[in-house]
C-alpha cells in the first residue's frame, strides 16, 4: 500500500531482517529442547484427561513420571506409544495405570524409533484430523452466518464463575459483541497445570479448563444463530501451561488466544527459556488450529511511558511477527497487540496515538491488529474516560484496526457489569458508523507531526533491533529493553521444566501441524 505517513519501507525491510535474526536465534536454541508443558500438550493430543483421586491432571501424571525415570529427554510420544505396543491399551489407560502405580514405563522393553513412531502414525493422524475438523466448522459456520465488520467488537466477561460468565457473554451478544474473552483468575498463568471441569470460584476471572471452554463454546453458538452472526471465542495461553491451553482451545474450537511470546516473562517472571520453548508449539497448534494469536505489547505501556517507549512496542511486534511465521502462523491470524496509552495531559497526544496506530496498519497490513484501551490513565472519572475511550475508537476506526477490546467507563473502578458493557459497545457502534470510510477520504500533512512522530518510532525501533540482534534476545531481556522489566536467563518460574531433547526424540504432532524445518 502506499505510505499516507510516508514511512520509508526500505527501513521496515531493515527491521525485518533484524527481527529474523534475532527470532531465528531464539529458535535454534528452542529446537533443541522440550519443556514439561510440551509434553503435557502431547499427552492431551494423545488422548489423556482427567484427574485422579487427589484431583492431579493425569498429564501431569504421566510426565512427572517420565521426569521421575530419567525417560523425558525421549519424549512423551515415543514412551507412551511404545506401551501402547507392549501392553495394548490406550494412552488415558496407560495413564491410569501409571497413575495406580501397576504401570512403569522404566521397566518396558523398547523397540526402535521407526517400529514406535510408525506405529503412533494413525493415532497421531486421527487427533490432528480432530483438530482440523473443528477449523472447518469454524469456517463453516462463519460462510453460513457471516460476522461482525472490522474492528471486531471484543468484550470481557471475569465473574470467576463459568456459568454467570455464560450469562453476561449472552448479554454482550445481544448487544453486538463480536468476540467474548473469558478472563483468567488471577494467577492462573503461574499455575503449573490445567485445572479440570468446570469451576465456579475464580478471583477476578475464570479458570481456563477443557470443559470450561466447551461451556462457553456452546452458549457462544446458541447466541451466533440467534443473532445471526458467528462469535467468536477469546481466552488465554500464555503461563507456564500454553502449548496444553492451546491444544485444549483448539479440541473446543476457541478462535482468539493470547499467546504472546514475552508477555510471560516480563510481567509474570517465568523463565524466559521455558516461555520461548512453550511459545513455539504453542503456537504451531493455534496456527493449525485457524487460532487468531493477540500478542502483548500494550502491556509494555503499563510499565512504561507511552511517548517515550513506544519504539518498544514496534519491535516487538516486529519479533512476535517472525516467531510466529516459525511456528506456522499466517499474518491474517497475527493480532499484534498496541495500546492507547498516551497521558492525556501532553499537548496533541491525540496525534501521537493516530500516527503509532496507523503505522502499525501500514507495516502489518494484513495483519488483524488488536488495539488495546486506555487503562494507565483512567482515573474512575466516568465521563472522562468514557469521553478517553471515544477518542481511542476514532483511531482504530480511522486506522481500520482489526479487534478492538473496548474501553470501560468503569476502568479503575471495578469489573464491569453489564450496562458498563453496553454503553462501550454503543460508543464503538456510535463511532464506527459515523465514521467508517475516515481513513479513506482524510491524508495526513506531509512534514507534520503525524508523519515525523511515525517516522521517528520506525528509526527508534530499528535502533533497538540493531542492538538486540548483537546482544541476542535473551540478554536484551536480561537488559530490560521491553516495558522497563529485567530477567535473568536462568531467574523465573519453571526453568526447572526445561529437557534437552534425546536422540530418540520426536514430536509427531508439531511435525504434522507445522511441516517445516524448525523441529
Amino acid at each position: 500500500m502506499k505510505s499516507k505517513l510516508d514511512l520509508d519501507f526500505r527501513k521496515v525491510e531493515r527491521a525485518r531482517k533484524l527481527a529474523v535474526n534475532i527470532a531465528d536465534g531464539v529458535q535454534n536454541f528452542v529446537a533443541g529442547r522440550t519443556t514439561v508443558s510440551v509434553e503435557r500438550a502431547v499427552c492431551r493430543l494423545m488422548g489423556i484427561d482427567g484427574v485422579d483421586s487427589y484431583g492431579v491432571p493425569l498429564p501431569n501424571i504421566v510426565v512427572e513420571h517420565l521426569a521421575s525415570r530419567n525417560l523425558l529427554q525421549e519424549g512423551a510420544s515415543y514412551c507412551i506409544a511404545n506401551a501402547m505396543m507392549k501392553t495394548g491399551l490406550s494412552p488415558q489407560r496407560i495413564a491410569e495405570e501409571i497413575s495406580a502405580g501397576r504401570l512403569d514405563l522404566l521397566s518396558m522393553n523398547y523397540s526402535g524409533e521407526e517400529e514406535v513412531y510408525g506405529f503412533l502414525e494413525p493415532f497421531a493422524q486421527r487427533a490432528i484430523e480432530k483438530i482440523r475438523d473443528r477449523r472447518f466448522e469454524r469456517e463453516a459456520l462463519i460462510e453460513r452466518l457471516g460476522e461482525g465488520p472490522r474492528p471486531y467488537l471484543y468484550v470481557i466477561v471475569a465473574t470467576g464463575n463459568i456459568y454467570e460468565d455464560v450469562v453476561q457473554a449472552r448479554a454482550a451478544v445481544s448487544q453486538g459483541a463480536d468476540i467474548v474473552a473469558v478472563i483468567r483468575s488471577t494467577g492462573q498463568s503461574l499455575l503449573d497445570y490445567v485445572p479440570y471441569g468446570p469451576t465456579t470460584e475464580g478471583f477476578g476471572g475464570t479458570y481456563a479448563t477443557q470443559e470450561n471452554f466447551r461451556i462457553m463454546r456452546t452458549a457462544l453458538d446458541e447466541m451466533g444463530e440467534k443473532v445471526g452472526k458467528y462469535i467468536r471465542l477469546c481466552n488465554y495461553c500464555s503461563g507456564l501451561c500454553m502449548p496444553e491451553i492451546a491444544a485444549m482451545g483448539a479440541m473446543e474450537r476457541l478462535d482468539v488466544m493470547l499467546n504472546d511470546a514475552l508477555y510471560g516473562i516480563l510481567f509474570r517472571d517465568i523463565n524466559m527459556q521455558r516461555t520461548l520453548i512453550d511459545q513455539f508449539f504453542s503456537r504451531v497448534i493455534n496456527g493449525f488450529a485457524g487460532v487468531i494469536i493477540n500478542t502483548g505489547e500494550d502491556n509494555y505501556l503499563t510499565t512504561a511511558d507511552a511517548y517515550q517507549e513506544a519504539h518498544t512496542v514496534l519491535a516487538s511486534q516486529f519479533i512476535n511477527e517472525r516467531l510466529a511465521l516459525i511456528a506456522g502462523i499466517p499474518e491474517e491470524q497475527m493480532g499484534l497487540g498496541h495500546a492507547f496509552e498516551m497521558d492525556p495531559d501532553i499537548e496533541n497526544g491525540f496525534l501521537y496515538e493516530l500516527a503509532q496506530a496507523q503505522m502499525s496498519r501500514e507495516i502489518f497490513p494484513k495483519a488483524p491488529l488488536k488495539y488495546m484501551p486506555p487503562t494507565k490513565f483512567m482515573t474512575g472519572n466516568i465521563f472522562k474516560g468514557y469521553v478517553q475511550d471515544a477518542l481511542f475508537n476514532v483511531v482504530s476506526i480511522w486506522t481500520n484496526q482489526g479487534i478492538q477490546l473496548l474501553g470501560m467507563l468503569t476502568e479503575a473502578i471495578h469489573t464491569p457489569f453489564m450496562g458498563d458493557r453496553y454503553l462501550a459497545i454503543e460508543n464503538a457502534k456510535y463511532i464506527f458508523n459515523n465514521m467508517r470510510a475516515l481513513g479513506d477520504e482524510v491524508v495526513f500533512k506531509k512534514d507534520g507531526i503525524i508523519h515525523a512522530r511515525a517516522n521517528q518510532v520506525l528509526d527508534q525501533a530499528i535502533e533497538l533491533l540493531t542492538e538486540i540482534e548483537e546482544d541476542g534476545l535473551f540478554r536484551a531481556l536480561e537488559r530490560g529493553v521491553f516495558a522497563g522489566v529485567r530477567r535473568p536467563v536462568e531467574g523465573g518460574k519453571g526453568l526447572s521444566g526445561v529437557v534437552l531433547k534425546g536422540e530418540r526424540y520426536r514430536n509427531p504432532f508439531l511435525e504434522k501441524m507445522l511441516g517445516g524445518s524448525y523441529i
